[in-house]
């Protein structure tokens, strides 16, 4: 029993190390620095957040740059897997239609892959203040929290959009939508504290705010993470994965003939 168990688990690892890398491959594809991509481009942002948010405006926030960064590289990752999670069936035919190929296991690639991602953009950010002189807080510790937190959600997210997409295929378009709308009701540009006292419940019912919040108390040192928040969401995010996921499993097999 533990052999098969075993045996399965590291099939499902294999995989998703294979497909992940795959999927990395096919992104940069033909382009000259390939992987090295997605160590320039948070590079590049944090060099333009520095030049035009610490040099060129006047905004009363400390360490703007970081601030605006840290909101973006964590906003991305959530955005891109969904925005992406909805060809994450019908983009993938082949692989679905395969015998005995696991269709449940497209959303983590597709998760996975805007990880990594986010891990080179923290990467970056701890590089630049360890050369600033900023120095690293010791709420860096719970960093794999975070992540994993983060994860869980994204993911319980990715298998409602990816399973409801193969039969409504106006589901992808309606999220780029909302995600659209989400961006400007989540505190990248500016902090959570100037949104004004009597609408701060209804504004703080956005995961995303938490979660912003949270990484810049952990790699920017700013206030205290609110673990009555994150737990809540994480337990609720649970939840939604375990409900998701055994519900996109129940009705994979018509995914080979919808798409």
């Amino acid at each position: 029993m533990h052999s098969h168990t075993r045996a399965g688990f590291t099939y499902y690892r294999d995989l998703i190390r294979e497909l992940v890398l795959r999927d990395i491959r096919v992104r940069y594809k033909r382009s000259v620095l390939g992987f090295a991509w997605t160590l320039a481009n948070p590079l590049l942002y944090l060099v333009v957040f520095y030049f035009v948010f610490n040099m060129a405006l006047e905004i009363n926030i400390p360490r703007f740059g970081v601030f605006a960064f840290t909101g973006i590289i964590v906003w991305n990752w959530f955005q891109s897997s969904l925005a992406q999670s909805g060809a994450a069936i019908v983009g993938n035919r082949e692989l679905v239609r395969s015998p005995g190929f696991p269709p449940d296991i497209l959303p983590v690639i597709t998760v996975t892959s805007n990880l990594v991602n986010l891990v080179v953009a923290i990467a970056v950010l701890i590089g630049y203040q360890l050369i600033a002189g900023d120095g690293i807080n010791g709420q860096i510790v719970y960093l794999p929290l975070l992540l994993g937190l983060q994860f869980i959600l994204i993911l319980s997210l990715a298998y409602v959009v990816a399973g409801l997409n193969v039969v409504f295929r106006d589901l992808g378009h309606l999220v780029v939508v909302l995600l659209q709308l989400m961006f400007f009701m989540t505190p990248i540009f500016y902090d959570a504290s100037m949104i004004p006292d009597e609408y701060q419940a209804l504004y703080r019912l956005n995961p995303m705010v938490h979660f912003v919040e949270s990484y810049r108390s952990v790699l920017l040192g700013q206030s205290g993470i609110d673990w009555w928040a994150i737990g809540t969401i994480g337990i609720i995010s649970l939840v939604l994965l375990l409900f998701g996921r055994a519900l996109f499993i129940r009705h994979s097999y018509r995914f080979a003939e919808e798409i």
